[in-house]
C-alpha cells in the first residue's frame, strides 16, 4: 500500500472548474485513486497529491474527506478565513511540509498528518 500511486491527469478542467466554488485556486486535486491537474504536473505536486493518496488510503477515502471537511469547517469558525482554513488543515500541512522531500514518501509513517494541529 505505501508503494501505491493515484493516476495522473494532467491538462485537466476538473480543477479549473472547482476553482469557481473553492476559497483557493485550485491547481490539482486528489480524488480517491485519481489526480487531476489544470496543467503539466512538476514532480512537487505528484508528490504532494500522492502524499494525500496516502492519506485517504489510510482512511478508506470516504473518512479522508469527511474529516477534510470538519478540518476545514473549524479552521474556518477559528479563522474566518476560508484559505486559511484549507492551509491548517493536518492534511495539507502534512503534505506541503513534505513535498520538497524526494524520499518523504518511501519513509512516511502512517497516519503522519497526526502530528500536526488545525
Amino acid at each position: 500500500m505505501k508503494n501505491w500511486k493515484p493516476l495522473f491527469f494532467e491538462n485537466n478542467k476538473i480543477p479549473v472548474l472547482l476553482s469557481k466554488i473553492a476559497p483557493i485556486n485550485i491547481f490539482a486535486l486528489s480524488f480517491s485513486f485519481f489526480v487531476w491537474c489544470r496543467a503539466e504536473m512538476p514532480e512537487r505536486t505528484k508528490r504532494h497529491e500522492t502524499i494525500h493518496y496516502q492519506q485517504q488510503l489510510e482512511l478508506f477515502m470516504v473518512f479522508q474527506w469527511i474529516m477534510y471537511g470538519a478540518f476545514w469547517l473549524w479552521g474556518y469558525i477559528k479563522y474566518r478565513d476560508g484559505k486559511k482554513a484549507y492551509y491548517q488543515c493536518p492534511f495539507e500541512q502534512e503534505a506541503y511540509a513534505n513535498d520538497t522531500d524526494v524520499d518523504y514518501l518511501e519513509n512516511r509513517k502512517r497516519f503522519a498528518w497526526l502530528q500536526y494541529r488545525v
